[in-house]
């Protein structure tokens, strides 16, 4: 199904976009004014991530100003002014200093989204030390091998998750883990598992961040790989470069702004811009700690007056399920931006935004190694749905093929499929995969970073995403994309959800197969099924139109939404599943700290 581009009149917008002409700003574009933008350590000292985040609003006219507003899950509601937070985050880099803890060593941090996890963070970050994010359902095995895969020094965790992810038993098998640091307990357990809150009760409110060299290691974010050991990217402060510029251009902040990233800091997203992009702008951060619910999400956009929010594809097809309507049970008249990241957005969704929130979602596109969005849609330009839009100012993206002799081959002409490729250079580009750097050169070929995604350009300049490389289905001589074929079963009124792979087939290479999940009020059937085989080759011809379906409750995803398409298909053919634990799961298997399961939580 061709869907129509969405244009916009700036006269609409409520405010005036940061980016207005997108070729003039690429053209003119120089990282000298993010630079300047920022200001850097006192006495040229450096730069570092939580200065720029915090302190220098601290100390300036925005001292006052609401940095976080923490919702907690049961009703709570707590304050962070720039001053109050910078105090607390000294507190915490004081602690570390206390411990003996140096620059370059890692502390992890495994909590759920609650204000000791974004203090500890940006803490450790004016230590210089190097931050690892945990997912706080991790069960006990991911939670180890990280640990043991970044020589984690430091744990800050709460009581209840040390005790239900057996902290204590694995500790033996961790030489380098010398502290846990309990956020919710009023005294020391023993001497190397102490009480947070009573370290943080007698440390000084007032630190001098040392010398940070833009190049100094901050963040280590471990993404789960197909097969083996997670990979383990490194980025540096420089990043933060990154950070303020792509929200200033990607998703519009401005300083009066309301922002709600509903990402989880134990993903990358959660802390490039769930953390350090808005508290550099000096805008309001808005911190949920519950999970999804969508009265409660709606609820929030209209109490916080939520004027920038940026959120999942998954969290926004649950929203699609719901018998709701939003702008009329809701007042959202102060939303004035949204923006999806995690997975491709599929047309669909953009639409159902134009159509229910009276805005399009712009869709972006990114990873865990480029450390910030690299491609977007933006404010003031009009947007294609399913395209994932263009690059940053800065940003050099193109299609490449990869040649049998090792090099590639730059593709010029337009709508031509293959590679993603992206010149090195940008600030936040990791720098390297901690203990592994065969495989982090691996990541670049002939001076550009391979990305692993297949993705088309077209005249326009706009890029649209095909699949994972290790996705794209091969059936009778064509290359099928399974994102292509997921959106056209998305636009079936009953599809909620789908996913597709490819099955071995011993004449036509492999068969194209969906799961599917359906919306509430429909049940699986066999007329369902031939319905929906017909509705794909009505839209996408019988070439690439699945040929199997089968009905799923639920999907696999990661917790950041992204469909686990090589899961569903090592359980199609009995292969080995690998590292399952970014899977998603039930609030049951968390509380139980169940390790690996293997089914998705989503309704």
């Amino acid at each position: 199904m061709e869907w129509q581009p969405i244009h916009k009149s700036l006269a609409a917008l409520q405010v005036s976009p940061n980016l207005v002409d997108y070729v003039q700003s690429c053209r003119t574009f120089d990282w000298a004014q993010v630079h300047r933008a920022l200001t850097g350590l006192p006495d040229g000292q450096g730069l570092n991530i939580a200065y720029e985040a915090v302190d220098r609003h601290a100390s300036g006219p925005r001292r006052n100003h609401l940095a976080l507003r923490w919702l907690g899950k049961e009703g709570e509601v707590r304050d962070f002014t720039y001053a109050s937070l910078a105090e607390q985050s000294n507190r915490f880099a004081n602690v570390l200093c206390t411990l003996g803890v140096n620059k370059g060593d890692r502390i992890f941090v495994l909590a759920s989204r609650i204000p000791e996890l974004y203090i500890a963070v940006l803490g450790t970050l004016k230590q210089v030390c190097v931050l690892c994010p945990l997912f706080s359902a991790f069960g006990p095995g991911p939670i180890e091998q990280r640990l043991a895969l970044g020589d984690g020094r430091v744990l800050v965790t709460t009581e209840r998750l040390f005790q239900q992810r057996k902290i204590a038993e694995m500790r033996a098998r961790l030489p380098t883990l010398e502290y846990v640091l309990l956020t919710d307990v009023p005294a020391h357990l023993d001497s190397s598992v102490l009480s947070l809150p009573q370290l943080m009760a007698a440390a000084s409110p007032q630190f001098t961040i040392p010398p940070t060299a833009p190049e100094e290691n901050a963040l280590l974010h471990f993404t789960s790989g197909t097969t083996g050991k997670p990979k383990g990217a490194l980025h540096v402060h420089q990043a933060v470069l990154f950070h303020y510029m792509s929200a200033h251009y990607a998703l519009d902040l401005h300083p009066d702004d309301v922002f709600w990233c509903t990402a989880d800091p134990g993903w990358v997203t959660g802390t490039s811009y769930g953390i350090s992009a808005p508290l550099c702008h000096g805008v309001t951060l808005i911190v949920d700690e519950a999970e999804f619910d969508a009265a409660r999400w709606y609820q929030i956009l209209e109490e916080q007056q939520v004027t920038v929010w940026y959120t999942a594809p998954t969290a926004i097809r649950r929203l699609m399920r719901m018998d709701l309507e939003p702008r009329q049970q809701y007042d959202l008249s102060h939303l004035r931006f949204i923006a999806s990241v995690g997975e491709p957005l599929n047309p669909e969704a953009v639409n159902w935004g134009v159509n229910r929130l009276h805005l399009p979602i712009h869709d972006n596109w990114w990873q865990t190694e480029t450390g910030g969005i690299m491609i977007a849609n933006y404010a003031a330009m009009e947007i294609r749905p399913g395209s994932m839009g263009r690059p940053l100012p800065g940003i050099e993206a193109r299609i490449v093929e990869l040649l049998e002799n090792g090099h590639v081959r730059v593709v010029d002409s337009p709508t031509v499929e293959g590679h993603l490729a992206l010149r090195p250079g940008w600030p936040s580009m990791f720098r390297g995969y901690w203990h592994d750097e065969e495989r982090y050169a691996r990541c670049f070929v002939d001076g550009w970073y391979i990305s692993g995604d297949l993705a088309r350009q077209d005249e326009e300049g706009y890029f649209w995403f095909v699949g994972r490389a290790d996705d794209i289905i091969k059936t009778a001589g064509h290359m099928v994309g399974p994102f292509e074929v997921e959106s056209a079963l998305l636009t079936h009124p009953a599809v909620a959800e789908a996913g597709v792979i490819g099955v071995p087939d011993p004449v036509i290479g492999e068969v194209v197969k969906a799961f599917v999940s359906l919306k509430p009020a429909f049940q699986p059937s066999e007329t369902l099924r031939l319905e929906l085989i017909g509705w794909g080759r009505a839209r996408l011809g019988s070439a690439v139109a699945p040929k199997l379906i089968e009905f799923q409750d639920n999907l696999p995803k990661t917790r950041s939404g992204k469909i686990m398409r090589r899961l569903l298909k090592a359980r199609e053919l009995g292969l080995p599943e690998g590292d399952l634990s970014t899977l998603e799961r039930s609030a049951e298997e968390a509380e139980s700290g169940a390790t690996d399961a293997a089914r998705s939580v989503l309704p």
